[in-house]
């Protein structure tokens, strides 16, 4: 897909888009398309009381990556939901950026799931998750 998501949060009004999980997060989209979504995230600002990067903030990294890759899959005329989520943390992040990524391990009709790594400053695996999203044609298309 061509379109940033900026571009295509450029119809929200600013006061929507700061409420935002993602615009909260910190998470900015480097590369995407239907087959790589890639993007970072702060681990600063994404802190669990113990100065841990938080395992939801990765978790919602991932749910992220993985929705805008099942997107690209079935726009310009379909619609997803995430069926499931799972992710497991490896090794704790404490500075700088994590960097996930994400790839389909499967991409059909009705179901995709996506697998995503997130990796830390020192490109360490620190998450690796995994992404089903029901997939579905908008309603009168």
């Amino acid at each position: 897909m061509k379109q940033s998501l900026a571009d295509l949060m450029a119809f929200m009004p600013p006061e929507l888009v700061a409420e935002q999980l993602i615009t909260k997060l910190g998470i900015e989209i480097t590369e995407w398309s239907a087959e790589r979504v890639v993007a970072t995230m702060p681990v600063r600002g994404n802190l669990q009381p113990f100065g841990l990067l938080h395992g939801g903030a990765t978790a919602a990294l991932a749910e992220t990556l993985g929705s805008l890759a099942a997107g690209a899959h079935v726009a310009p005329d379909g619609m997803l939901v995430g069926l499931e989520l799972n992710v497991t943390h490896h090794r704790a992040a404490r500075e700088g950026l994590v960097t996930g990524v994400c790839e389909p391990l499967h991409q059909g009709t009705q179901v995709g799931t996506y697998q995503i790594t997130v990796r830390d400053h020192r490109d360490q695996l620190v998450s690796t998750a995994r992404l089903t999203c029901l997939l579905r044609k908008r309603p009168g298309r």
